[in-house]
């Protein structure tokens, strides 16, 4: 019997899954398995080492910092990404707001993130032990499109888990999770459609044909998704967690009170729901 949670990815809407995030850390709510897309997979990392706040605290600090976000980082021959990918990923983790390594291990359970597999378009999922402090992992599961150049592990291209499986629920089950919460970042009826951005983003990765088909048919994948985890969901085969909405929420929101409004909406959401995952998960033992 195995307890496991999702996270699906949406950058800075990933803030509503902190929320909910930070009220399981009050709660003393853990699974034995954890699988996040893009975001998802980041940002759920404190939550493993039981760092109630630490992900609202970074985005706050430095979402408005150059040396974290912005343009000039697109322009350095070195960096070539909207992120600073040291700053945000090694700097900040090791050194400005510390992420407690130790603790992340001291939990014990599984932890993976989705990346995208350029040459294929297919999804792949990492491990993540804390081992590599340049999170190189991360990195790669953050990739955005035309955003980030690709990240390399062991020698192969990846790009952003979120293009290829961006609500992994069916890889926790089939992994063995029996009771499963899902953690989503899209409100209720929402569907995703394919806009003219990911139209020129598929003619941009014409150099790999597979991704590109692949880029086109997200939207289609991503609604079939949702159809299934609902049907499972009225089941009560696993629990769903949604915000009340996203609607005029970017997906790189600088407003700092939208920001504490969505954060705010997945706490008090996790800390309504808590009792029941506790239950759900309980009955997992039996």
């Amino acid at each position: 019997m195995k307890t496991g949670i999702v996270f699906e990815g949406g950058a800075y809407r990933t803030l509503f899954s902190c929320g909910v995030m930070d009220a399981f850390i009050e709660k003393d709510i853990y699974p034995d398995y954890v699988i996040g897309t893009s975001a998802g997979a980041a940002y759920t990392t404190s939550y493993i080492s039981k760092q109630k706040g630490r992900m609202l605290d970074v985005i706050l600090k430095y979402g408005h910092d150059k040396r974290y976000f912005g343009i000039n980082n697109m322009v350095d021959a070195k960096n070539r990404c909207i992120y600073n990918l040291k700053f945000s990923y090694e700097t900040i983790p090791n050194e400005l707001i510390p992420f407690d390594y130790e603790a992340f291990k001291d939990w014990g359970g599984e932890f993976y993130a989705v990346c995208t597999n350029v040459e294929t378009g297919k999804a792949e999922y990492f491990p993540y032990t804390g081992d590599d402090r340049t999170n190189t992992v991360l990195k790669a599961t953050c990739a955005l499109p035309m955003l980030f150049p690709y990240i390399y592990i062991d020698g192969v291209p990846y790009l952003d888990g979120g293009l290829s499986d961006s609500i992994p629920f069916e890889k926790a089950l089939a992994d063995g999770c029996d009771r499963l919460v899902v953690v989503l970042t899209r409100e209720q009826g929402y569907k995703k459609t394919t806009s003219a951005s990911t139209k020129i983003m598929a003619r941009a990765y014409v150099k790999y044909p597979e991704l590109s088909k692949d880029l086109l048919k997200r939207a289609g994948r991503y609604n079939r998704c949702i159809r299934r985890l609902e049907k499972m969901e009225k089941e009560g085969k696993l629990i769903v967690i949604r915000p009340t909405s996203t609607k005029g929420f970017s997906r790189l929101e600088h407003d700092q009170q939208k920001i504490l409004n969505l954060y705010a909406d997945g706490y008090n959401k996790g800390l309504e729901i808590s009792d029941k995952i506790k239950d759900f998960f309980r009955n997992s033992q039996k």
